[in-house]
């Protein structure tokens, strides 16, 4: 049987880019997240937070450094399996790449050093300084890497001229029409993911009756959040989809299962997409809903994929079932939300030893909606590399065999598995041996506004120290 090398470019890149994008939308929401702490222990003083704050930097350490690892072939890859595409689209992401290098990657090299190891050797002013420069230069390296690929979906300010991209305006490259939807829904994404993990493992250690004052201030604040963010992300991405129906209308018609243009489209709840026969073997569905939720109008037109050809349509049945995957987790965390709020209110919110069960589940919904919804990105866009532009098969590599391309997605599988198991293995014991243990009257206790350093004294006798009790 005849490799072929489009086909295993495609499962190779999407095999990396699945195994990358998990870290990063971690590491955004956790580095904020460590800036909130350490700015709350630098204003109060107060110990829990500090605790809090060592405890979740040794864990975005990991999860930083794995992202950096899983990430960096990447751009490796433009060159060894999309070369077609380098060369044409190079004037545009030559530099864009290196605006996140120098922007982004010099900013937190610059600071990671010290948000990591200076807690006791830096004023405490300037570590926090450190752990916001930090969680800037994350959101800085999301905004041009969003924009690079948001410009691959709905390209503007280039020309296609002799094969090569052309860039006519930079704002227009920049900020292309489906960017500030997709910027918005990534950064949310990311607060969601790092706020549903801290709560399901401060959820953990409350049922183990671990370090409760601290954990319970980690888990309610966190629920806050959730409350506000959950929600706010369904509204987000009803406006992307609706960005996706002006800009994207054969994705969206995938992502319904819609094979002919129609008004008063059905929201179809499960259906089984048969490509070849250009229908659903078997479906149901809420007539009209699909057009009210994509039009805002009940009579609102739906297009369908019949709009293009065959060749031109993306692989159905996965777009439209990891789009359900993506809307289902996303329900599910508005639902844990608002059982939260329930609780907070009847009291309960701490020792509801069911609902602390279900965080601890919960911690895994905000990557499969991350992954399921890089699925109908990216597929969504298939046979698209850029759109309506260039395709995958025109992008491809021309001298790239199959058996090369076989060779390399075999080596990134098992240097990847190497990696997850190694990350995951250190994970899983930080995570199990918990935070330091707590002092006595640690609370409470009148405490300086601007707490000094305590670098020249054991860890152990801080307590006693201005601000590092």
């Amino acid at each position: 049987m005849e490799l072929d090398p489009l086909l295993l470019s495609r499962l190779q890149f999407a095999f990396v880019v699945s195994f990358h994008t998990i870290f990063p939308v971690f590491s955004i929401g956790l580095a904020s997240y460590l800036a909130v702490l350490n700015g709350l222990f630098y204003r109060t003083a107060n110990r829990a937070w500090e605790r809090l704050a060592i405890f979740w930097t040794q864990v975005f350490a990991v999860v930083f450094g794995m992202g950096v690892v899983s990430g960096i072939v990447m751009s490796f890859q433009f060159g060894t399996n999309w070369s077609n595409f380098s060369l044409a689209a190079s004037n545009f992401l030559g530099p864009m790449l290196s605006y996140e290098v120098i922007t982004a990657f010099f900013l937190e090299a610059a600071f990671l050093g010290v948000l990591l190891f200076g807690r006791d050797k830096v004023p405490q002013g300037v570590h926090l300084f450190a752990s916001i420069m930090v969680a800037l230069g994350t959101f800085i390296s999301a905004f041009w890497i969003l924009a690079a690929n948001s410009w691959m979906h709905t390209p503007a300010g280039t020309e296609l001229v002799d094969g090569r991209f052309r860039v006519t305006d930079w704002s227009a490259a920049i900020f292309n029409a489906s960017f500030p939807y997709r910027f918005a829904h990534m950064v949310l994404a990311s607060f969601l993911t790092g706020g549903f993990v801290v709560a399901g493992v401060s959820a953990w250690y409350l049922l183990l009756g671990r370090e409760p004052q601290a954990n319970r201030k980690a888990f309610s604040m966190c629920l806050w959040m959730l409350l506000v963010l959950a929600p706010l992300q369904a509204v987000v991405g009803d406006f992307h989809g609706l960005n996706t129906l002006e800009h994207q209308p054969t994705k969206v018609a995938a992502m319904e299962g819609n094979w002919e243009t129609q008004s008063r489209a059905p929201l179809l709840l499960f259906a089984w997409p048969d490509q070849q026969a250009q229908e659903n073997i078997v479906e149901l569905g809420l007539p009209g809903v699909a057009s009210l939720i994509l039009t805002h109008d009940i009579d609102g037109v739906v297009p369908g994929l019949s709009e293009v050809p065959p060749e031109e349509q993306p692989p159905v049945w996965l777009v439209f079932w990891s789009f359900r995957v993506m809307v289902a987790m996303g329900l599910a965390m508005i639902a844990a939300a608002l059982i939260g709020l329930g609780l907070r209110a009847k009291g309960r919110l701490y020792d509801h030893r069911g609902y602390l069960q279900f965080m601890r589940v919960m911690t895994i919904t905000p990557f499969l909606a991350v992954l399921a919804g890089w699925f109908v990105t990216e597929t969504g866009r298939a046979p698209w590399l850029v759109y309506g532009i260039m395709t995958q098969a025109e992008a491809v590599t021309p001298s790239l065999t199959g058996g090369m391309a076989l060779f390399t997605l075999i080596g990134y599988i098992l240097v990847y598995a190497v990696v997850f198991y190694a990350g995951t293995l250190y994970l899983t014991r930080v995570v199990r041996q918990g935070m330091l243990p707590e002092p006595p009257h640690d609370d409470e206790v009148e405490r300086p506004k601007r707490p000094l350093s305590a670098a020249h004294v054991p860890f152990e006798d801080a307590a006693n120290q201005p601000g590092r009790s």
